[in-house]
């Protein structure tokens, strides 16, 4: 606090530093966050230079990670679902030229807040696979069940034949013969596959919330064996389509299942081909799974 008072008045978007002194850090960073009028008096933009001006202080102080509480969402009244995408924009927008943890720290999942539109949309869906899922248990071994099964199969393949031009037909034959490689590990089958998407690493692993080093182990041991979480964020990473992402976190051990809710959400959003790891693990978090990456 006497550190602070020294510094004198803030500017709302500014950010200064300090000493941690005992804390379990090397640097405070103090920023001030807008106090929520109407959305109409530049909010979102002063909350954006709180995250752009405390990221170039810790970049200026060499750190390797940063923490952030959710800027405004508290007794400054920002509604949780605008604070929580100026947070997760800006951080998408740092990580994307630089490499740092970044940690965003919310006080429960009252707090954190998703669209309603998109919370309503992914319930629907985690309700109509369930639905199915019972549906397959009842009947399973009965023989409407497997004329059932037999029926959505084919109706699957149609849509995807019509779905298809011919030049996404040879892409996605390209894939499939790459996934094809039945000797490759989960590791090798990754590296495959981001030269065959002719993307960088970084551009990858950033994309898929992995830091460098958990990446750096993957690339450099042909026999490592990820999480489920891992394997499916590299799948989100890559934009896989679904039957992509099963081929590929199969060599890892690992199933989509309509029993579990995170494999329900992330199945949800690989099919509408919504490949935003921060959007994914926004739901995740609001419906209490394991979130994706590191």
């Amino acid at each position: 606090m006497a550190a602070r008072k020294e510094i004198g008045d803030i500017a709302v978007g500014k950010a200064v530093v300090t000493p941690a002194y005992n804390l379990p850090a090397e640097y405070v960073i103090h920023t001030v966050g807008p106090v929520w009028q109407d959305g109409k008096h530049g909010e979102r933009e002063l909350l954006a230079e709180c995250y752009a001006n405390s990221f170039r202080l810790a970049m200026e102080h060499q750190c390797s990670s940063i923490a952030f509480p959710l800027i405004s969402a508290g007794v400054y009244g920002c509604p949780p679902e605008i604070a929580i995408t100026a947070a997760t924009q800006a951080i998408r927008e740092f990580l994307l030229a630089h490499e740092m943890d970044v940690y965003l720290v919310v006080f429960d999942r009252r707090s954190f807040k998703i669209s309603s539109s998109l919370f309503d949309d992914v319930q629907n869906y985690l309700d109509e696979m369930y639905v199915e899922e019972l549906l397959d248990e009842e009947y399973r071994g009965d023989d409407r069940g497997r004329r059932r099964r037999a029926f959505d199969e084919a109706s699957c393949m149609a849509e995807d034949v019509i779905a298809l031009s011919p030049a996404s037909k040879e892409k996605q034959r390209s894939l499939e013969d790459l996934l094809d490689e039945i000797d490759d590990t989960f590791s090798e089958a990754l590296l495959r596959l981001i030269d065959a998407k002719g993307k960088k690493d970084p551009e990858v692993y950033k994309r898929a919330n992995i830091d460098r080093k958990l990446f750096s182990k993957i690339r450099n041991n042909p026999a490592y064996q990820p999480s489920k979480t891992t394997a499916l964020a590299f799948a989100v990473a890559l934009e896989l389509n679904l039957d992509e992402t099963r081929d590929f976190i199969g060599r890892a051990g690992y199933a989509i299942s309509h029993s579990n809710k995170m494999d329900i959400i992330v199945e949800y959003f690989i099919k509408r081909k919504e490949y935003d790891i921060f959007t994914v693990n926004e739901v995740l978090f609001s419906y209490g799974q394991p979130l994706l990456g590191s």
